[in-house]
């Protein structure tokens, strides 16, 4: 399900299934557990892979998802096209995630990688 690229001595993984959908907290610490197993802390999905629930913050499960990538200090990257979303509050809180370190809203593949790759 995952593919892994290895960057020098980073490994990021991209989920490859186009058709699988992740819906819950489980679904993100079965493929956080399968990255482990790779040495790999850094994830690009596509926006195609998160179920739509996940867009309408009052669900509650963009903030449950997000929570297990902080609390197993992993670096994601969520490819999409995020400006058709007209909440006010969603759109903060793209703008306010990709302020950070952790998680990242882009519109590319190479912006996800360039994302994820150490600063140097």
């Amino acid at each position: 399900m995952l593919k892994f690229n290895k960057t020098g001595k980073i490994v990021i993984s991209e989920l490859e299934d186009m058709n699988f959908v992740i819906s819950e907290a489980q679904d993100i610490l079965d493929l956080i557990g399968d990255a482990v197993s790779e040495n790999c802390n850094r994830i690009i999905i596509r926006e195609k892979n998160l179920n739509p629930h996940f867009f309408r913050l009052q669900t509650g499960l963009a903030g449950e998802i997000l929570q297990k990538f902080s609390n197993y200090n992993f670096k994601l990257a969520i490819i999409g096209e995020f400006d058709k979303y007209k909440s006010k509050n969603l759109q903060d809180f793209i703008r306010e995630s990709n302020k950070g370190n952790m998680i990242f809203f882009v519109s590319s593949y190479d912006e996800a990688l360039s994302k994820l790759r150490p600063r140097v």
